[in-house]
């Protein structure tokens, strides 16, 4: 009897938990769709010969990798509506504020790929008549790339954990609606299952992630 209220009781939360997990879904999505992109030209700007943009990323990089990605929410969320009359919604906040943390980081893991290109690369790509453009995109990048699949690896399962902060500006991901279900009912069971959902998450991601650094390391 016990174990038909169980089963029941999770039947009837398990759509609940399932829209919360679609929203963490699209915010991850979202998030590694912008920040991989754009922490590339923050990278090249940090190594730049133009001195105000080499400093003006290194500036970016060094307060979002040096402040709490739950303190960028909260500024995001309340900064615009007070000081500038703009109201965003959870979700844009969060989309906002992710990419721009992430792209900090992924910055900082491309910076690492580029130093350990040896410069001999370089010599060798411009005794070929190669442009500075030419020797970047065809010869530097995709040896970079191959470099920092781990490290993106290990961040991007960071980010799946992560989502879970979005509940701090009342987006619905899954863990406020596990917490509202929580709050509600007095049973630790909707955590146990969001628990079970992100960690199915994770082993997807772990496997992919593991086939592609697989795949790129024969190179």
């Amino acid at each position: 009897m016990l174990k038909e209220i169980m089963m029941a009781y999770v039947k009837e939360i398990l759509p609940v938990l399932m829209s919360g997990a679609m929203i963490s879904l699209k915010l991850f999505a979202l998030t590694l769709i912008l920040s991989l992109p754009l922490g590339l030209p923050i990278c090249l700007g940090e190594q730049s010969k133009i001195a105000p943009v080499r400093w003006i990323c290194k500036t970016f990089v060094f307060i979002f990798r040096g402040t709490p990605l739950m303190l960028q929410l909260f500024f995001f969320y309340f900064f615009f509506p007070i000081q500038l009359g703009i109201r965003m919604d959870a979700f844009p906040t969060a989309v906002l504020t992710f990419a721009i943390n992430y792209a900090a980081y992924f910055a900082e893991i491309y910076r690492g790929g580029f130093n350990s290109i040896d410069k001999g690369q370089y010599e060798a790509a411009y005794s070929l008549g190669f442009t500075q453009r030419q020797t970047l995109t065809k010869v530097v990048i995709p040896q970079m790339f191959r470099i920092v699949i781990p490290p993106i690896s290990n961040e991007v399962i960071t980010l799946i954990k992560d989502t879970a902060l979005a509940s701090t500006i009342t987006l619905a991901e899954m863990m406020k609606v596990s917490q509202g279900i929580v709050n509600r009912d007095g049973t630790l069971i909707p955590y146990v299952m969001a628990a079970g959902i992100y960690l199915l998450f994770t082993f997807v991601m772990t496997i992919g992630l593991g086939r592609a650094e697989a795949k790129y390391s024969q190179y």
